[in-house]
């Protein structure tokens, strides 16, 4: 009769033995089987390949932020635009007003510097680093200029944290808190 083998580039070959001319299978019928078997492995193996590619097209749908790199998180920048300063504007502008805290611990700062208590510098969630900010104590009327070199605060509520030195120049060493009002001066 005729058996099936698996061949080496994972086809299927069918060998024919000589069949005896008294059996009832005839050549064309064998060969019928075999071309409707080969039909449908090749319809599965379409039907496999659409459906991993459907598949893989719906999962990229689902996410909008999907790319080649999906087990990250994906960042997003926010431009700051109340510190855009226009052609005809005055020298600074008033960034916005909150309360300011003072830290004195930190090893490095977001913008790769060292922390120094001593430094007048402040965190701010938004600005560059580098911008000048002249931080006002509502207050007291006291002011200081400082230079952005970190992120922070992290305390809802709050829109700056500044060194010592600059808290000590502001007088709100004492409460560890106070209003303020910040202008961009650089």
């Amino acid at each position: 009769m005729f058996s099936i083998r698996r061949a080496k580039s994972s086809c299927v070959a069918i060998e024919v033995n000589h069949v005896p001319e008294a059996s009832t299978v005839s050549a064309a019928c064998v060969r019928n089987v075999f071309q409707s078997l080969v039909v449908v492995l090749a319809a599965a193996s379409l039907a496999a390949c659409a459906q991993s590619s459907s598949s893989r097209q719906t999962s990229l749908r689902h996410d909008p932020t999907a790319s080649f790199f999906t087990s990250g998180h994906v960042a997003s920048a926010k431009r700051h635009t109340p510190f855009v300063r226009p052609h005809d504007a005055t020298p600074t502008q008033i960034a916005s007003r909150g309360v300011a805290s003072f830290y004195t611990e930190g090893q490095q700062t977001a913008s790769g510097e060292k922390f120094n208590t001593h430094d007048l510098t402040a965190a701010h969630p938004t600005l560059p680093f580098g911008t000048r900010l002249r931080v006002t104590n509502v207050a007291t009327g006291k002011s200081v200029t400082v230079r952005v070199n970190d992120r922070g605060p992290y305390v809802s509520g709050r829109v700056v944290d500044v060194s010592y030195s600059a808290a000590n120049a502001l007088g709100m060493v004492g409460s560890g808190v106070a209003k303020v009002k910040l202008d961009v001066v650089q």
